[in-house]
């Protein structure tokens, strides 16, 4: 178990926060350049489409984990604020229209909604081995 110091486990919701930060940090957080098609001149970015998948699957691990070590939703709250304040700290000083703004609720949203899903699926499984393990076999 991760340890807060003094053999304290770490609440898991600050691990999820922490991983969550981290799946922003490690995988878009430093990529800043757009790309330029030579042909047409239009513009795409920043991101690839392997950096988004590579966050996004490292999101639901924190979140995993977090509801794993978990008895509350702390985790499925922590995660996507985690995540949004990530993005909000590395698009936010750099952008001079504004539009980080809408780019944050899109976060938000969009790692909430994650967050729900994947705690409905922990939910769901853990209510089917309470099942399993309750039924007489």
């Amino acid at each position: 178990m991760l340890s807060a110091g003094r053999g304290r486990p770490l609440p898991a919701s600050a691990v999820a926060a922490l991983g969550a930060a981290l799946a922003w940090l490690a995988w878009l957080g430093w990529d800043t350049e757009f790309q330029t098609d030579p042909a047409t001149g239009d513009q795409s970015g920043p991101y690839e489409p392997w950096q988004v998948v590579g966050s996004v699957l490292t999101l639901v691990a924190a979140l995993v984990v977090g509801g794993l070590l978990a008895r509350s939703c702390g985790p499925f709250l922590a995660a996507p604020a985690a995540y949004t304040l990530a993005f909000a700290v590395t698009a936010g000083p750099g952008d001079s229209s504004g539009l980080w703004l809408v780019g944050a609720l899109l976060v938000a949203l969009g790692t909430g909604a994650l967050a729900a899903l994947v705690f409905l699926v922990l939910w769901l499984v853990r209510r089917s081995l309470r099942g399993r393990s309750a039924t007489p076999g």
